[in-house]
């Protein structure tokens, strides 16, 4: 009969334990937040509630390649450190200044384009403009 010891070692040195203490700990995670959202989603919901507001002239004031603000879906963005790593050249200063929202959504970006836009958000546009 295997002592207690050899069978301890058999069990932690299998994926089978490693798998269960995943499990748990993401089960034990999701109790802990209740249902929460999770801190990503506050922050995105801060984000969007603290946003400045900017005007379409005070956009337009940003409209060369040393300088770069376009608008998508009412959002503005300082596109300016990525002008030299667009993959479409300068492509990108057709909406300078402007609303980009067609050109944005055109077949010519791959998916990935939405998750990098983000990190350029400075405001958005005032619902007076």
């Amino acid at each position: 009969m295997a002592s207690a010891e050899s069978v301890l070692e058999i069990v932690v040195g299998t994926p089978f334990l490693l798998t269960a203490l995943a499990v748990l700990a993401a089960l034990i995670y999701w109790l802990r937040r209740g249902g929460q959202p999770t801190v990503g989603e506050t922050l995105k919901g801060l984000q969007e509630k603290v946003l400045q507001e900017y005007t379409l002239a005070d956009v337009a004031k940003h409209n060369s390649q040393g300088d770069v603000w376009i608008v998508v879906k009412g959002k503005v963005y300082d596109v300016t450190p990525y002008v030299e790593e667009h993959p479409g050249g300068l492509a990108i200063l057709r909406n300078a200044g402007g609303d980009a929202t067609e050109g944005f959504h055109g077949p010519q970006h791959p998916p990935r384009v939405f998750d990098i836009i983000d990190d350029f958000l400075i405001g958005k546009i005032a619902e007076s403009s």
